[in-house]
């Protein structure tokens, strides 16, 4: 079995230290194949918050893979906003635009859909280029075709139905097909804020769209929480956690099955 731990929108800044806490001795006392983060590790962007991310993120165990969301650019440095978005969380933090993880079992390959600032008037919301969606399907037709295939990225490319918030990806439609036709398995986001497991309505609908909790004190209206996924040869397990103030306990269980 395969067993992924997925946090995201940590937000320091705005943490909540307890769950952080609790998380961390959860996923270090049971050590998942890889642990990955899909963005907004900080509030603002400031070096003291990322300072406290880099910090954490050394704790967790490894192999691990972060992407940065829309909060890990600066909101109160215009300058570096407009004109270097993720200059400090590369320095801090590491690669921002993509990275790839493939081993014995998974190919995880990460992608930014944040930006600094867009040509609208909300520039929370995340883009994915083609090339970007191509670059990853590329470097999928790769790689063995037995291996786990999972995107990690911030936004959601599609909208969870009901959800508390919207991604509003644009190109994001296209991605989720290019990616469900190149047979990735899962991709996983955060953004919203609340825990959904979805399948993609194209191809074999095989592909789910699988999203993370926060572990901030910016809830809502879900508790913090974070994934644990869990992967055999029939079916894939998303096990959303949520803290209950004192522990960790299950929130919701999906299973979805695999592509044959």
């Amino acid at each position: 079995m395969i067993r992924l731990v997925q946090f995201s929108d940590v937000h320091f800044g705005d943490e909540n230290a307890a769950a952080v806490e609790a998380a961390t001795r959860m996923v270090c006392d049971d050590p998942p194949d890889m642990t990955i983060v899909t963005g907004d590790v900080t509030r603002f962007a400031e070096v003291h918050e990322l300072e406290a991310a880099r910090d954490w993120l050394a704790r967790l165990p490894t192999p691990l893979m972060v992407t940065p969301g829309n909060h890990d650019a600066p909101y109160l440095a215009w300058f570096d906003r407009l004109f270097r978005p993720f200059a400090r969380y590369e320095r801090i933090i590491g690669p921002a635009w993509s990275q790839t993880h493939l081993d014995e079992r998974v190919a995880v390959h990460g992608l930014n859909t944040a930006r600094g600032a867009q040509p609208r008037m909300n520039w929370s919301k995340g883009q994915i280029s083609r090339d970007q969606a191509r670059q990853a399907v590329s470097w999928f037709a790769g790689a063995p075709s037995d291996r786990f295939r999972v995107v990690a990225l911030h936004h959601p490319l599609t909208e969870m139905i009901g959800g508390p918030m919207t991604g509003k990806v644009w190109g994001g439609t296209d991605a989720a097909r290019d990616f469900s036709e190149a047979g990735v398995d899962i991709v996983i986001s955060g953004h919203v804020h609340a825990p959904f497991a979805l399948p993609y309505p194209f191809a074999d609908e095989r592909t789910y769209a699988i999203g993370c909790g926060t572990l901030s004190v910016r809830e809502r209206g879900v508790p913090a929480g974070f994934n644990i996924i869990e992967v055999d040869d029939r079916e894939i397990r998303v096990r959303a956690q949520a803290w209950s103030g004192s522990h960790f306990e299950a929130y919701r269980t999906w299973s979805l099955d695999r592509r044959r």
